[in-house]
């Protein structure tokens, strides 16, 4: 049992370093759920679905505490990119990018079961690929090894050299938790961050 008020449903060391900016209180714990897309689900849906399902899955054991769920997919000639999880793979997903313009849908959830509250949204961002050969590419795998990354870049790092540009209104999206919209989210909840 956790003693925060605020708890991000999640295990990952990204997501926990960006809510951090927001200089508040909080425990992560991990939700065990199922992250398969449903057949036919729009990949906004799915991120939707899914970054409500990891709240509530937290939420039903702390249901005094607003619990944070956020999942990510990116979308690459209308097709999900998952987390690559070898070299190989994360070598074909870049090669597949190169000179692309790749979709990331990130879901946002905010929700606290005893009051009802529950808040939920889909934040875009819209990254370009430059053309680059292999020897280029998998100089930025060995630097990085973003194994567990969706579209295998890291564009927080040295990631940044795969891009023609970034589009987006919130650049903590790209990174798997829009601080911008969650802020809002959170102070409609009652937390004051500022």
């Amino acid at each position: 049992m956790t003693s925060s008020a605020l708890i991000l449903a999640s295990s990952s060391p990204f997501r926990r370093e960006l809510l951090s900016r927001l200089q508040l209180d909080f425990d992560s714990l991990s939700p065990d759920i199922d992250e398969r897309p449903l057949r036919g689900e729009r990949a906004e849906d799915y991120v939707r679905r899914l970054a409500r399902e990891k709240a509530r899955a937290i939420a039903m054991s702390h249901p005094d505490a607003l619990v944070i769920g956020s999942d990510q997919c990116a979308l690459l000639d209308g097709r999900i990119l998952g987390k690559p999880g070898t070299p190989e793979r994360a070598l074909q997903q870049l090669r597949e990018a190169q000179g692309k313009e790749v979709l990331f849908h990130t879901g946002l959830c905010v929700m606290r079961l005893s009051d009802g509250f529950e808040a939920v949204d889909c934040v875009d961002f819209r990254v370009g690929f430059r053309q680059l050969d292999d020897d280029r590419l998998r100089h930025y795998l060995e630097v990085e090894q973003p194994w567990n990354c969706a579209g295998s870049f890291k564009s927080e790092g040295y990631g940044v050299v795969l891009f023609r540009y970034l589009r987006g209104d919130d650049p903590s999206a790209l990174i798997g938790l829009p601080l911008i919209r969650l802020t809002a989210m959170l102070e409609a909840a009652g937390v004051a961050v500022v």
